[in-house]
């Protein structure tokens, strides 16, 4: 029997009616919402994906799926045998594939609520990578971990003779349970949710949580009011944003200071940073950089990055912010800015979205509008740029 046709990149998300330890849980309200409206807000958004389909058992969420009102989402059944409290998610998966014709197939869980559509898009492009069979979603986890050994315990992951500090040490990927991408023909040779070459993309730390307990649905739902509060004033900020400025040393470089044999001062730039710039003018948005150094590397940089303006040498930061202004017709909350130094403090407080970079100032991040998660010089400017056009492009995320 041929199999019905439903799409090329398919998310599916299982939604048994009979779970114990939260019943009903994946249609319960948490924060206002059904919990599985928080996923299906990221898949719906996401423009790679061509259908979301719930599987599920219960009339009850059935009703609940239908008044979420999206022509993106299709509702199909699960046998008995699928639906059981021992029943696998792969089980239930293969019954699927093996009625529908699609490509790729998204195993998305409604436990995970902090699941966004820049996420979904970014473990796409990831799988789209020719050396790439499967992708899982992680978290990167800073913990020290530890082994019971006969009669004693050995560490895992560090030496505790050398013990690493935080910012320097790389962790370990966990799985969050958000999403998994693979094929179906992968999914029908292996009966597995990933096989294969497998890749992964990384979502913030918060993600770690699924709710699968009561105690997993109030850290979630406390995430998802912080998160919520945050996203709008953000979106309020970013929206109003025409122009980017940001200082140079320490924020497109990584601060240091480089002399070639011959006494000359040399600088190294993020290539990041330079796509983000290029993007930002793509997009309509002015770019310049206020520096107090006067070096003739930074502007040929900035001309090499087809910059607006370019200030050196300056000490006061908020008269050129008002040169700006004038120049191209912008009131201060239209501007991004970003610093790194008590220098910048005045600009940041001034400006509309003021951000400082990771390896700031603790009295500039303190201040900061938002501060980024990598250091100065290794895409600093891009991480920004990333977070105005994903708030300019996704109002319906918030």
């Amino acid at each position: 029997m041929l199999s019905t046709k439903i799409g090329k990149t398919v998310a599916f998300i299982p939604m048994r009616g009979g779970s114990k330890s939260i019943p009903l849980k994946n249609i319960k309200k948490i924060n206002g919402r059904p919990l599985v409206y928080w996923v299906l807000d990221a898949i719906v958004n996401c423009d790679e994906i061509d259908k979301v389909v719930i599987s599920t058992d219960s009339d009850e969420i059935r009703k609940v799926v239908c008044e979420y009102g999206s022509n993106k989402v299709e509702i199909v059944g699960r046998s008995k045998a699928v639906s059981t409290d021992t029943a696998s998610t792969e089980s239930v998966m293969l019954e699927f594939a093996r009625e529908y014709d699609f490509e790729d197939i998204i195993l998305v869980q409604a436990t995970s609520p902090l699941l966004k559509a820049s996420h979904l898009k970014k473990g796409i492009c990831r799988y789209n990578e020719v050396s790439i069979d499967s992708v899982l979603s992680v978290v990167r986890q800073k913990r020290f971990i530890w082994e019971d050994s006969d009669f004693r315990s050995c560490p895992m992951n560090y030496d505790p003779m050398n013990r690493p500090r935080r910012q320097e040490f790389k962790g370990f990927l966990v799985e969050n349970g958000a999403f998994y991408i693979t094929s179906r023909r992968q999914l029908l040779e292996s009966e597995c949710r990933i096989s294969g070459r497998i890749g992964t993309v990384e979502m913030p730390e918060e993600s770690y949580f699924e709710i699968d307990d009561p105690s997993d649905w109030i850290i979630v739902e406390n995430l998802l009011k912080d998160s919520s509060d945050i996203k709008v004033t953000i979106y309020e900020k970013l929206k109003k944003i025409k122009c980017l400025l940001t200082d140079s040393d320490g924020v497109l470089t990584d601060g240091g200071m480089y002399y070639s044999e011959n006494g000359d001062e040399l600088k190294k730039f993020n290539t990041k940073d330079g796509m983000g710039f290029k993007l930002l003018r793509e997009n309509g948005i002015k770019t310049g950089i206020i520096t107090g150094e006067n070096i003739d590397l930074v502007k040929r940089r900035a001309e090499k990055m087809k910059l607006d303006v370019v200030y050196m040498g300056i000490q006061d930061k908020i008269k050129t912010l008002n040169d700006v202004c004038d120049k191209f017709d912008l009131k201060y909350d239209e501007i991004v800015y970003i610093g790194d130094d008590i220098n910048d403090l005045d600009v940041i407080k001034a400006v509309g979205f003021g951000c400082a970079v990771n390896d700031s100032m603790e009295c500039v991040k303190e201040i900061a509008d938002y501060v980024t998660k990598v250091d100065g010089g290794k895409g600093a400017v891009r991480e920004v740029v990333e977070l105005i056009l994903e708030y300019r492009g996704n109002t319906n995320e918030i």
